[in-house]
């Protein structure tokens, strides 16, 4: 779970923030109670990439999709006010 910290925490102790950060810790720095910014280590990422052999077997296995289906399915949930 990440820790959140404020803006003027991380700026007045940036490399006790940064030691805990190499550590394994995470947190999420917020400016003026909004998030916007996570401090992570590196090669923490939240998704991982697929190999290509996986995806390649993944889309073997799906069916086959009509474009001009999907279309007009996509459609049918717009709401017809909205400009398109």
């Amino acid at each position: 779970m990440a820790e959140i910290i404020p803006q003027r925490e991380l700026r007045n102790n940036n490399a006790a923030i940064v030691d805990r950060v190499a550590r394994g810790q995470t947190f999420v720095v917020t400016r003026h109670g909004t998030p916007v910014a996570e401090l992570r280590p590196v090669g923490r990422g939240r998704g991982r990439l697929v190999r290509r052999e996986d995806l390649a077997a993944i889309a073997a296995r799906a069916g086959h999709v009509d474009a001009t289906a999907f279309r007009a399915d996509l459609d049918g949930l717009l709401d017809p006010g909205i400009d398109r």
